[in-house]
């Protein structure tokens, strides 16, 4: 698939009902936490964004998006993979935001982002934000600068691996003295879960509605 397939494709699906909740849902942690749902927007949630950004792989045949690894000094998800993003000023929309964000984080010219949409709302509870995706698309490799303080390494994934449902399956991590499970992404070397997981799943399923990690050995 070039860019210019890829971006019609995504104009339109984005523009039509989305997958959402019922995937973010397949992509979260188990158990999740008490009074927890994908789709709720508390008033006291802060406003959160980010960027799903995909260009052509140089000289290749696929298309890649870029993750970031927190910086381990970090209050919020420190260490986490994660898309470019964070919280919506009061004076810009989340859009701007989610570019902005972009900018100052991996480098990314805000001008040269053409977005095709936006996915569903998520409430990471974690941190009490209201994240919104945006997805946007490039014409070429960026020429990547990435903010010390905030990103300690930059992963290009390509798009056939995020749509690859053999890259899912569950980890355990034990939070807050409760032993959780965790859907995730096989990606660039990491295990992908969490928020990311839960928008990387509703991207994908884009594609294919029925998009989900495999059955848990572990009934919830």
């Amino acid at each position: 698939m070039d860019i210019a397939t890829l971006e019609s494709f995504l104009r339109d699906r984005l523009a039509a009902a989305l997958p959402g909740a019922a995937v973010q849902w397949r992509f979260s942690p188990r158990p999740t936490r008490k009074g927890w749902r994908p789709e709720l927007q508390p008033e006291t949630a802060r406003q959160a964004a980010a960027l799903l950004l995909l260009y052509p792989a140089p000289g290749g045949d696929d298309l890649l998006l870029p993750l970031t690894v927190r910086h381990s000094d970090l209050p919020h998800h420190p260490g986490q993979i994660s898309l470019p993003g964070g919280r919506v000023d009061r004076d810009e929309g989340p859009e701007a935001a989610a570019l902005r964000e972009a900018h100052e984080e991996i480098g990314v010219v805000a001008a040269d982002v053409r977005v095709a949409g936006a996915l569903s709302s998520l409430w990471v509870v974690v941190s009490n934000h209201l994240l919104r995706t945006y997805v946007g698309v490039l014409d070429r490799r960026p020429e990547f600068r990435l903010a010390p303080r905030e990103v300690e390494a930059l992963l290009e994934v390509p798009l056939s691996h995020v749509r690859d449902a053999a890259r899912l399956g569950w980890s355990r991590h034990t939070r807050e003295g409760i032993v959780v499970d965790y859907p995730h992404f096989q990606l660039a070397g990491h295990e992908v879960w969490g928020a990311t997981a839960m928008v990387l799943g509703e991207f994908a399923a884009l594609w294919d509605p029925q998009f989900s990690p495999p059955p848990s050995a572990v009934k919830f």
